[in-house]
């Protein structure tokens, strides 16, 4: 099947072009959510609060719980923050703006 807007190739079954994000029209009542930007806007989770359990608990990883990393989240957990160096890594990255939650979108100031 290909799709009628950007005439690309698509899965028979799918209710939106991955290519454009256009409704297909082949799945009927579907309700879709796009992000064609692949992480654009700003998330749900505090920059604020963010840092201050990277802070006291970075170590542990629970900010990357926090922000949705659960997979480094857990690495971090079994290897105590790799041994402080990824906890303060990930310290100046908040600090600076640049650490995102896992769906690639900034920090809410």
């Amino acid at each position: 099947m290909f799709c009628k807007e950007c005439g690309k190739d698509i899965k028979d079954n799918a209710a939106v072009c991955i290519h454009c994000g256009v409704a297909t029209g082949s799945a009927q009542n579907t309700q879709v959510n796009v992000n064609v930007g692949g992480g654009e806007g700003t998330s749900d989770k505090e920059w604020l609060i963010t840092l201050l359990l990277c802070f006291f608990l970075g170590g542990l990883g629970i900010h990357r719980f926090y922000t949705g990393h659960t997979g480094v989240g857990v690495a971090q957990l079994l290897t105590f923050g790799g041994c402080g160096i990824w906890a303060l890594i990930d310290f100046i990255t908040i600090l600076t703006g640049s650490f995102t939650d896992a769906e690639g979108r900034s920090l809410k100031k």
